[in-house]
């Protein structure tokens, strides 16, 4: 296909499926469009192509883009158009990505699902009675709607891993300073900006693009580290596997499906064995903490000026950060420690570390977290992060972390694994995540491996 017959067909799907799947915010068909035809010409005078020469990409409605609005899923933030471009977007428009449309969000990223006042309520497109999962939520419905060729995504506490997971999709954490951010969430070691896509090979290819130093990011690391696109097989590795990080409750299926990716580790001749972290329920306290006091805080500005514009779940955990003190985040600093002193030394015995990215397949695509309650196996669970398995691994920042798929739940929606590696290690995450997914097999290839919206 040419570029714009490439756009043209994800134009048409768009339209046909956005009123059930409500992915994209802001949408830039016709300027697109020119966009395109300029990058079918390039090919069809035999110029070189840029990696993302002619690919809609779905932009999360976080980043800027210098001249196009920005709105973070908020009311507050409605008419506010940026006149800079983040990093990596400037860098994915350098390598002849098209933003083609802007992808939903709760309000300023702050829930593991997709709605907000302004944009309404995302669904998943496997199950659209459930959340795609979020922050990341509408590049998670998207891409596994078939209406971006790739999307970015952003992760202070799973919001890559999370979507990726419940839409059957390879999401990637990047270690702390992998790529770069704008102030003062460069300075936050929690905080990730990363690709999702359909493929792990795919999320190579915007990895490689989005990645590298930036003399604007202090936290950037350098030098570039660029990764293969293609692995050796990893028969003689050492899989360490925790079922539950030491004290998440988790749901049988989710539990069956993980069983069942093991057994494809073992497959592709590794050895698997299961370790005790030895992580207790102060692992996903500390993230909790830690992200108030920073994250909320940063929100908290809002809340004093427009708080009837905010919904529920924003002004709830603004108040949070409103009432942390410096000694709750010190404590929060402290577990951290202490959880890297476990996790440390297996990491060092083992190649990788699998464990389920939620706990939970999916929870309502309208739940509330500011006034609902999740129970898992007849318990009920922390209703903003209990449900998922992600935060321990934004404390953990330097580990790479990818989430792959690992199989559907009863309700129709995805399930998936994370795999962890050594610190500052990546190839080592796609390296597992390449051998699984070909001896697994890729989603997304035929009608009976992707979502159902006819």
């Amino acid at each position: 296909m040419s570029p714009v017959e490439l756009l043209q067909a994800y134009i048409a799907r768009s339209e046909a499926v956005e009123p059930t799947v409500n992915a994209f915010t802001y949408t830039y068909f016709d300027e697109a469009l020119k966009l395109a035809r300029k990058a079918e010409d390039k090919y069809a005078a035999g110029k070189r192509a840029r990696t993302l020469e002619g690919l809609p990409i779905g932009i999360k409605d976080e980043s800027y883009i210098a001249g196009k609005p920005t709105s973070n899923g908020s009311l507050t933030m409605k008419n506010f158009v940026p006149d800079t471009t983040s990093i990596v977007n400037e860098r994915i428009i350098r390598a002849g990505g098209i933003v083609h449309a802007r992808t939903a969000t709760p309000e300023f990223s702050c829930a593991g699902y997709c709605h907000s006042k302004l944009w309404g309520v995302t669904h998943n497109p496997w199950s659209p009675a459930f959340t795609p999962g979020g922050s990341s939520g509408g590049s998670s419905a998207s891409l596994a709607a078939g209406t971006s060729a790739l999307c970015t995504g952003s992760d202070i506490g799973g919001s890559i891993r999370i979507p990726a997971s419940t839409c059957g999709l390879a999401g990637f954490k990047p270690p702390y300073g992998r790529n770069p951010e704008e102030p003062p969430f460069n300075l936050d070691f929690y905080c990730h900006v990363g690709p999702l896509a359909r493929t792990v090979a795919d999320a190579i290819l915007l990895q490689n693009v989005m990645c590298g130093p930036h003399p604007k990011d202090i936290a950037s690391l350098k030098p570039k580290l660029k990764l293969p696109p293609t692995y050796k097989s990893i028969e003689g590795w050492k899989v360490a596997y925790s079922p539950n990080l030491g004290f998440y409750e988790v749901d049988e299926e989710v539990r069956r499906n993980t069983e069942a990716a093991l057994e494809v580790f073992r497959a592709c001749g590794a050895v698997v064995d299961e370790v005790d972290l030895g992580w207790t329920q102060d692992c996903l306290t500390a993230a909790l903490t830690y992200l108030e006091h920073l994250f909320g805080a940063s929100i908290a500005p809002t809340l004093n000026k427009h708080s009837d514009k905010l919904t529920d779940y924003a002004r709830r955990f603004a108040e949070k950060g409103q009432n942390s003190s410096s000694a709750d985040f010190l404590w929060s600093l402290e577990v951290a420690g202490k959880m890297y002193n476990s996790l440390g030394p297996i990491l060092e015995a083992y190649d990788v570390l699998v464990c389920p990215t939620t706990a939970l397949p999916a929870v309502a695509a309208n739940f509330d977290q500011s006034c609902d309650t999740v129970e898992i196996n007849g318990k009920q669970v922390n209703p903003m992060l209990g449900w998922v398995m992600t935060s321990p691994f934004n404390t953990m920042s330097r580990c790479p972390v990818l989430t792959v798929p690992s199989g559907r739940a009863s309700n129709g929606v995805p399930t998936g694994i994370q795999i962890v590696g050594k610190t500052y290690q990546d190839a080592d995450v796609f390296h597992a995540a390449t051998a699984y997914e070909v001896a697994a097999g890729a989603w997304f290839t035929n009608q009976d491996n992707r979502p159902n919206l006819n």
